[in-house]
């Protein structure tokens, strides 16, 4: 080979490694802008995706949403503003016997379990009328749902009418039904129409059912904890019968027997 061949080839060779590493050099530049566009599509997801976490954090529970609501739909069977008056029993009853619960209150349930009866009997007998108030600082303390969620279910019960609703709130106080104070079994509706099944009134009552699922007396629920707040009462069970607290003999604690809660309640009787 020529001496001009052999520097023809080496230069062929050289203008070939250039091409080649110019070709190398373009697709690492490319390379690096998919990297740097994927970088900051990523950072903009992340920042995506906080801001949507931030904005769900800061919006509104259901529960809050329902408290603030400017329409009430209140149930049938109720009385006062925004319905949050409930009595029952006879209009010709002379005395009113004012309970205040939270549904998810283990002492109301011994209450109901032991006394609750002799009430439903008293109130069908016109003995006395009943005025319920309904509580749900348990959620309060425990950040659950399960008062929030009972009290608005006790209003469709009220809604169908008001036996229906002494019956649904017998069954969710009942050894059978009523969850430990610690589990929250309430907030579920599908537990709350479990227990409706035991009230002949409620069960297969396709009405009630919607109204459970639907929440259509969230709102309800919550003016009516609002009117509890406001009572000055701080604690569940409390009776109270023309403005008197009724007490265990020598206590300043609920009557939790039937013996405990006829003797209390004879003396305001008499009075």
């Amino acid at each position: 080979m020529s001496k001009r061949n052999s520097q023809a080839s080496k230069a062929a060779a050289r203008e070939r490694l250039r091409i080649e590493r110019e070709k190398q050099a373009r697709k690492e530049k490319a390379r690096r802008q998919v990297v740097v566009a994927a970088s900051a599509l990523g950072i903009l997801a992340v920042a995506g995706g906080v801001g949507f976490a931030v904005v769900q954090a800061n919006k509104p529970s259901a529960w809050e949403t329902a408290a603030d609501a400017k329409q009430v739909s209140a149930p049938r069977n109720t009385e006062g503003t925004d319905g949050t008056t409930v009595i029952v029993g006879k209009p010709e009853a002379k005395k009113t016997l004012e309970i205040y619960e939270d549904s998810r209150c283990p002492v109301c349930a011994t209450f109901e379990q032991s006394v609750g009866s002799t009430v439903e009997k008293d109130v069908a007998d016109g003995k006395y009328r009943l005025k319920y108030v309904g509580a749900t600082f348990i959620d309060n303390a425990d950040q659950g749902e399960g008062s929030k969620n009972a009290l608005s279910a006790l209003g469709a019960a009220l809604d169908v009418s008001p036996e229906a609703f002494l019956k649904y709130k017998a069954a969710l106080y009942s050894t059978e039904f009523h969850p430990e104070e610690s589990e929250d079994k309430f907030a579920e509706d599908s537990y709350l129409l479990k227990v409706a099944d035991s009230v002949p009134a409620l069960k297969g009552n396709a009405e009630f059912r919607k109204h459970v699922e639907d929440g259509t007396f969230d709102a309800w629920a919550m003016r009516m904890s609002k009117t509890f707040d406001e009572s000055g009462v701080r604690g569940t069970p409390t009776l109270k019968m023309d403005g008197k607290t009724l007490t265990a003999e020598g206590s300043e604690n609920p009557p939790l027997t039937v013996d405990q809660f006829n003797a209390a309640l004879g003396k305001v009787l008499k009075g």
